[in-house]
């Protein structure tokens, strides 16, 4: 076995989403991660049909929206949704809290495969980790390539692969949970057109009727179907209590169709299958994120079984909030205590989703009791505060992390709005102020407190002076590279008042200033 000695400081398990999330943020941050990912080409698998939530704004923050949502046919604000298979019509909201981006899974994993080698990230394929060890200096791990196997020396190494993670197991952590009873079976498939209602996209089935797109809760499942791409459509059986027939082998047309019938009772004619899987659905996570120099992200620290694609929002999520906190754990530049915050935020995110996609679920299974209990949540959708709640919810902006002693503010803690904004410069907005991934100190006032205040970090932190567009929320903002607001000074706060908290806060984030 040869010995690869690492000068990056991080390895990365699993070039997925999330790792390749984590590997081009790391970049961005000055760190050059070394990605092993066990499979050699890429995968063709459309696990996930788009990303839904907070994920969606932080790629425009990035710069990458626009590429990512090239040839979609929506991105933005969603106009409707479901919960528990309940519709959610969120245009009485009049802007729409909640966001969507539709792009099939290979595609997303192509274009961050994409943005990680512009970005210089050590990329490489049919590498396997079969071992791993840490030590107080660092993680050495052993891997199976191409060329035969070697080993890796490093100061970090992330999990990021997947829901059955070896990364997790060799480091000792548990994942608790519970699996459910029902049992969900996937298709994309063609449909005959003779099935299909022009105009509304309705299916019509000889015993069923019409069926229209989203959800249809029967008396023995939950059917469901749509279409993502031209001459294509996902249906899904969704069943409580049915054996998973040979839940190790592969899934066939009959099967799907049989679980079909038995939902609908209808026969669903199929001209030709694309993709089909099985699930049975798991509600697990880590016990913690972290253990020594080993990290978990994305599915490798919680198993999220849902429709609505919550997982990818809230892994990639996970890999723009670790990236920016271990590549100053790499440089040496981070305070004390910064890895641990990661584990602090985001374990109670993933717990969150887990509970409201389990209270969904509760809500699809059958029985009269669901039915009462759906009849009565859906009057509570009819008032407007509910369904902002729930759109909140399914978005992720309802969650607030602990700034660790800023003054409360209602933008600490959450994602930062997206201001527009005039600088000397020129017109601009908050999300391109962050598209480097470096922090921000915003003066919204004018105020030479605040940039007296920031100068000792302007070699890690951004100072910009600038007029918001409209009103103004605060005098001045510290956002985080992963655009999230740690401290905020309301407006007309005293000079020593601000430069007190900017440097408190600044030194909380980003270390010591010089």
């Amino acid at each position: 076995m040869s010995t690869d000695v690492m000068s990056t400081g991080v390895v990365v398990v699993g070039g997925g989403p999330v790792g390749l999330m984590l590997a081009a943020e790391l970049s961005l941050a000055g760190i050059r991660p070394v990605v092993l990912e066990r499979l050699r080409e890429p995968g063709d698998v459309p696990k996930a049909n788009g990303l839904v939530g907070q994920i969606v704004q932080v790629l425009d923050y990035r710069g990458l929206l626009e590429r990512f949502s090239a040839g979609a046919q929506f991105a933005g604000p969603a106009p409707y949704f479901q919960f528990g298979a309940l519709p959610l019509d969120l245009r009485r909201l009049g802007t729409s809290p909640l966001h969507l981006l539709p792009i099939p899974q290979p595609r997303l994993e192509r274009l961050l495969s994409e943005r990680a080698r512009e970005l210089d990230v050590d990329l490489r394929p049919g590498h396997e980790l079969t071992a791993l060890r840490q030590d107080d200096d660092g993680v050495t791990a052993d891997v199976r390539g191409p060329q035969g196997d070697y080993r890796l020396r490093t100061r970090y190494l992330v999990g990021c692969d997947g829901a059955h993670s070896l990364v997790r197991r060799l480091a000792g952590i548990g994942f608790p949970g519970t699996t459910g009873r029902e049992v969900a079976r996937f298709g994309d498939v063609t449909l005959p057109a003779s099935v299909i209602v022009p105009g509304t996209g309705d299916l019509d089935l000889p015993w069923a009727g019409r069926v229209a797109p989203g959800f249809t809760r029967t008396e023995t499942g939950v059917f469901a179907f749509s279409s993502f791409r031209p001459g294509v459509h996902r249906v899904a059986a969704l069943e409580w209590g049915e054996p998973a027939a040979d839940r190790g082998g592969p899934i066939s047309l009959e099967e799907l169709q049989a679980a079909v019938r038995r939902v609908l009772g209808a026969d669903l004619p199929v001209e030709r299958p694309h993709w089909l899987s099985r699930v049975r659905a798991n509600s697990r996570q880590a016990e913690r994120y972290r253990a020594g120099r080993i990290l978990l992200a994305g599915d490798a620290a919680h198993a999220i079984s849902a429709f609505g694609g919550p997982a990818l929002n809230v892994g990639l999520q996970d890999a723009v909030n670790l990236s920016w906190k271990l590549a100053a754990q790499v440089g040496g530049c981070a305070p004390p205590g910064i890895l641990d915050t990661y584990h602090a935020e985001r374990h109670p995110v993933a717990a969150r989703v887990l509970m409201h996609t389990q209270a969904q679920s509760a809500l699809m299974a059958p029985g009269p009791e669901i039915s009462a209990l759906r009849e009565l949540f859906g009057d509570l959708l009819g008032t407007d505060g509910v369904l902002r709640g729930i759109a909140e919810l399914l978005h992720g902006s309802d969650v607030r992390y602990d700034m660790d002693g800023a003054r409360p503010h209602p933008l600490t803690g959450g994602l930062a709005p997206d201001l527009p904004l005039v600088t000397d410069g020129g017109t601009t907005r908050v999300a391109r102020l962050l598209h480097a991934a470096r922090p921000v100190v915003l003066d919204l006032a004018g105020r030479s407190c605040v940039r007296e205040a920031a100068l000792p970090w302007t070699d890690r932190v951004d100072i910009v002076s600038a007029h918001p567009g409209e009103g103004r929320p605060a005098d001045s903002l510290l956002i985080r590279p992963d655009a999230y607001v740690a401290w905020a000074a309301p407006p007309g706060e005293a000079d020593d008042q601000v430069r007190d908290g900017l440097r408190r806060a600044l030194t909380r984030w980003f270390g010591a200033g010089r």
